[in-house]
């Protein structure tokens, strides 16, 4: 049977291809968990449609993450912190106190699209990575001072 595969399959295919499978596998899984429908010359046309609004979509997506990613680079954030001697903090700066200071200025960022390699633990001025979409990330400046 074939059929026209609605998601990324694994050993099977990626979303949009045209395979051929068992009737029994089409039946049974493909079709009644919505990962394919059977190829027709509607199905096609369907599937025109569905890679049009799939691209729209990723358009604005990206538009969006890059007016957040300028919005972004202006930020400059700054933790007071105690430090002992030879400015070691006593704690960290991590992805989630970023995330918390940058939603406090009113950007909605997930502490999962900070990148640090690891906390921050020593006084000083970093410059941190935000990974808004797949192709845009931005930059921001923060300071950790002494108490």
């Amino acid at each position: 049977m074939k059929v026209i595969l609605r998601k990324d399959v694994d050993q099977l295919g990626s979303e949009g291809d045209i395979i051929v499978v068992k009737d029994g596998h089409a039946r049974n899984y493909l079709l009644p968990r919505g990962f394919a429908y059977p190829a027709s010359a509607g199905s096609l046309h369907k599937l025109e449609e569905e890679k049009k609004l799939k691209e729209l979509r990723v358009k604005k997506e990206l538009r969006t993450a890059e007016n957040l990613a300028r919005r972004l680079s202006g930020a400059s954030l700054t933790f007071v912190m105690k430090a002992g001697e030879e400015d070691q903090l006593y704690g960290s700066v991590s992805a989630s106190d970023v995330a918390g200071k940058l939603s406090d200025l009113g950007f909605e960022i997930d502490k999962k699209e900070i990148v640090l390699e690891e906390p921050i633990k020593v006084l000083g001025v970093y410059t941190v990575e935000v990974k808004i979409h797949n192709e845009v990330s931005g930059k921001i400046k923060v300071w950790v001072v002494k108490e």
